[in-house]
């Protein structure tokens, strides 16, 4: 059945659907996103639990997602360099959004795929 329509379901270019994407729709952002929920994390770490991403790709999302001021790149003055990425508030505020997707991509993605190493991925 059709939702009646009404402003707050319009999404028209512009739309905050559109907005959001935007912002979160990187390749691997709302992954990046999901693991950065569970505590600070080094770019090592980062890139550990996303086998298949590059180093030149995750540097670029994790810039990407600093410049949106999703998250905070702190830099330690020490020799080796140490860094470490952690959300801001603004990235907390995604926490619901980001457990919503990985709890419909368990109940619908998975299924449809038929694919265990998704479910073992989310958890």
């Amino acid at each position: 059945m059709p939702r009646p329509r009404h402003a707050r379901y319009d999404c028209s270019p512009g739309c905050p659907v559109e907005a959001t994407l935007a912002l979160i729709g990187g390749k691997w952002k709302g992954v990046v996103l999901w693991h950065l929920l569970q505590g600070t994390l080094r770019f090592n770490e980062i890139r550990r639990r996303l086998a298949n991403v590059t180093q030149r790709m995750l540097t670029n999302q994790l810039r990407e997602l600093e410049m949106d001021g999703f998250v905070i790149r702190t830099v330690y003055a020490q020799v080796p360099p140490k860094v470490e990425y952690s959300l801001s508030e603004r990235g907390r505020s995604l926490e619901p959004v980001i457990l919503a997707l990985n709890a419909w991509g368990l109940a619908n993605a998975v299924e449809a795929a038929g694919d265990t190493e998704i479910r073992d991925a989310a958890e």
